[in-house]
């Protein structure tokens, strides 16, 4: 069967869709890597600059995956194959397809190692494990967890085969059962963690922090982080969007449907501040301890805290659920892929479940039996994989999508599906957005990530 049969599969409501796609874009990208990275760039001044990318570049580069995947109406790589052919388009845009499906295949597999952390660390803080660690006792269990490499790969495996198991039951079945009754927990936990945080944490310097900008520390490096912290959080260039965007009804608002994902994504990231920078500060701990702080620095607070156990063990449920719920995004694309083609979507997915897996293996290994091994830059397999993942394809991609939608689609094909007249206000604002703003912006991050931050190069010729 072609790869260019008619998509038919639809969600049953605009609000499964939304929720699928907010739990697809809300992950460990919010509340694991946005906090200690805002941590450890001023916080402040961080956030606005983060906010304004989120604003200014990834609502319309949302918009713009929506809208290429309602046109195709398949997955990512057959959307693509649809409209180069129809619109006699250069082959050479088939490489949106083609990393819509490599990312979201490498993404998994390193993802669900962290994910898998995230779920014995539930159990670590039920048990009281952290009661009265320090930095020390905190240290030691981290490595001890990483060290463990059989228990690693049990949670490990428990984590990817739970998203196999929900994606292979289909988009009514298993991703939208999924996200509603996640999502809508996850927002719970969350604001209940927030809420908790603030009043027996230090409120008013987590408020400082976060509210309160010092453009002194605002860096050039961390602009550029804020722009790829902003894109690999919205989850734009992973390829679930596009194939989200093809199952959703002609009918659907793509403007507003992207305003209220990046609204929901940003509003996680600034709950999760909320939710661990006040115990942070009440417990003397340092704000910018890079990735360790989640797994590392907070259970040494959660050990000390009053209800350290009940606030511990809801995080970390909220941080698999957030993981959770990005994974069956990732695992999405490429299912439906397949399905394009006309084969089984359970076996598919159990297959590809399986080879992600395998991948993910060499991920997990890398912090313990194979520790030492570290072919590139003295990065290990794990870090290898993320880089390229996160720093390289992700970015890559999302250029290729701003530089297709604002400068290859037709202008009537674009108006039909944003609701907006050719010429109009709005009309403007998206096409200047894509077509010049977001090329150029994340040129820069990926010029950045493999030579080095262009500025401190230009400043270092210029003195």
């Amino acid at each position: 069967m072609s790869d260019t049969q008619i998509q038919k599969v639809t969600w049953t409501s605009r609000s499964a869709f939304l929720l699928a796609s907010v739990g697809c874009a809300v992950g460990l990208g919010n509340l694991w890597r946005f906090p200690y990275i805002a941590g450890e760039n001023g916080g402040g001044a961080f956030v606005l600059v983060y906010i304004a990318f989120v604003v200014i570049l990834g609502v319309p580069l949302i918009m713009s995956e929506l809208a290429v995947g309602r046109i195709g109406k398949l997955s990512a790589v057959g959307t693509m194959r649809k409209i180069i052919k129809q619109g006699g388009h250069s082959p050479v845009w088939m490489l949106i397809g083609w990393i819509s499906i490599i990312v979201p295949v490498l993404g998994l597999s390193y993802y669900s190692v962290i994910a898998g952390w995230s779920l014995e660390y539930i159990f670590k803080a039920v048990s009281g494990q952290f009661t009265g660690v320090d930095a020390a006792a905190s240290g030691a269990i981290f490595a001890e967890a990483q060290s463990d490499w059989l228990l690693l790969v049990m949670w490990f495996t428990i984590y990817m085969f739970s998203t196999v198991a929900v994606v292979s039951l289909g988009v009514k079945d298993g991703l939208e059962t999924a996200v509603k009754i996640m999502m809508p927990g996850l927002f719970l936990i969350l604001i209940f963690l927030a809420i908790y945080a603030m009043v027996t944490g230090s409120a008013s310097e987590a408020f400082t922090f976060l509210i309160n900008p010092d453009f002194s520390k605002l860096t050039a490096s961390a602009i550029l982080m804020a722009l790829g912290q902003a894109l690999f959080s919205l989850a734009i260039g992973v390829g679930a969007l596009i194939t989200y965007g093809a199952y959703l009804p002609d009918g659907v608002s793509l403007p507003r449907s992207a305003a209220i994902i990046a609204f929901a994504d940003t509003l996680v990231a600034l709950l999760a501040g909320f939710a661990i920078f006040p115990i942070v500060f009440q417990y003397g701990l340092t704000p910018g301890e890079g990735p360790g702080l989640i797994f590392a620095t907070l259970p040494i607070a959660f050990g000390q805290m009053p209800g350290g156990i009940l606030f511990g063990t809801l995080f970390f449920v909220l941080l698999s659920f957030a993981a959770f719920t990005s994974s069956i995004g990732m695992l999405e694309p490429i299912i439906a892929w397949f399905e394009d083609k006309g084969l089984s979507r359970p076996k598919m997915a159990w297959l590809t479940g399986c080879l992600a897996w395998s991948i993910g293996m060499f991920s997990l290994l890398s912090f313990n039996i194979i520790a030492d091994f570290k072919p590139i830059a003295d990065r290990n397999i794990f870090g290898i994989i993320d880089f390229l993942v996160a720093n390289i394809l992700l970015p890559t991609n999302a250029l290729l999508i701003g530089l297709f939608a604002g400068w290859a689609l037709s202008r009537k094909l674009v108006s039909e599906q944003l609701g907006f007249p050719i010429g109009s206000r709005h009309y403007m604002l998206w096409h200047y957005s894509t077509k010049y703003i977001a090329p150029i912006a994340i040129g820069i991050v990926v010029y950045s990530m493999i030579f080095g931050d262009p500025i401190e190069q230009i400043q270092r010729l210029i003195g």
